[in-house]
């Protein structure tokens, strides 16, 4: 059975200038995971997505629609959710798609 072993994930995700960038890191049975990396000052407008998905911040500092974003900040998000975020500094997340429900 193969697997993938990452161990720093932070190493996954490079900061560009005034960008924010998406790397998918795995996908199997419906589930995808994505690594977020945001320069300060970048963000995702209000926007909802079909399946459902939960958020962890890895590191850096900024804000949701829903609250506050900071390391070891944790959400799951329903199908259809409004959302947006905004990187207040430089700022990496975690994104697992799950399948709908």
């Amino acid at each position: 059975m193969a697997y993938r072993y990452i161990l720093d994930l932070q190493q996954e995700a490079t900061i560009q200038a005034k960008e924010v960038v998406s790397r998918l890191l795995h996908r199997e049975g419906g589930v995808r995971t994505r690594i977020f990396a945001f320069d300060a000052g970048q963000e995702l407008a209000a926007h909802s997505a079909a399946h459902p998905a939960i958020l962890q911040v890895l590191s850096g500092q900024g804000r949701l629609t829903l609250g506050e974003a900071k390391p070891g900040t944790w959400v799951h998000m329903p199908a259809g959710l409004v959302h947006a975020i905004r990187a207040e500094s430089p700022l990496t997340l975690l994104l697992i798609s799950l399948p709908k429900e």
